[in-house]
């Protein structure tokens, strides 16, 4: 899949939090920040994404998109 956003950072999930309708996931990444993510909880279900899962975080304008590799 091609992204129009040229910033990735690999990062592994270090949490999550759900209800029925949203979810925060958060990412441990290289470097001396951690960051965040809000995404549907359907998004996250299909994605299939766990705790210690890496992924690259696509940055664009305000929002940080995982993408699980």
């Amino acid at each position: 899949m091609s992204y129009g956003a040229r910033n990735k950072i690999t990062a592994k999930v270090s949490s999550i939090n759900s209800d029925k309708i949203m979810s925060l996931v958060k990412f441990e990444v290289q470097g001396p920040c951690n960051m965040a993510s809000v995404l549907t909880t359907e998004s996250l279900e299909e994605m299939k994404l766990q705790p210690g899962d890496t992924v690259e975080l696509i940055i664009k304008a305000i929002n940080v998109l995982p993408v699980k590799s």
